[in-house]
């Protein structure tokens, strides 16, 4: 039996995916089990159209937010905090020092796209 090998990691935000399994339903005409568990779920919680969320992501990563990494802002992309107390529930799960100007910063963004 073989065994794939990962070449590379990158996330992706949920409107990325949101597009991908649309390709896929009109690739296939029909997706399977966990793809259509996962399409509803992402029309239920997904907010933003792809161009916005790697719009949003690009002026995320612009603001450099030190040892900040993608799957964090990603992350950000995805939940879409509202205030500032939010945000810091979001950010308490990396490793990252984010201060109170750059929360500000960080919500600026997102209330851009919301």
């Amino acid at each position: 039996m073989s065994k794939p090998k990962l070449l590379s990691e990158t996330p992706i935000t949920m409107a990325e995916l949101k597009k991908d399994i649309s390709k896929i339903r009109k690739r296939d005409t029909e997706l399977g089990f966990r793809s259509q568990k996962t399409e509803e779920y992402l029309n239920t919680f997904c907010h933003l159209s792809d161009s916005k969320a790697s719009e949003m992501l690009d002026e995320l990563r612009k603001l450099e937010i030190p040892r900040a990494q993608d799957d964090m802002l990603v992350k950000l992309v995805d939940i879409l905090p509202q205030t500032i107390d939010e945000l810091k529930v979001v950010l308490q799960g990396y490793t990252v020092a984010v201060s109170k100007e750059q929360h500000q910063k960080i919500m600026d963004v997102i209330k851009k796209y919301v």
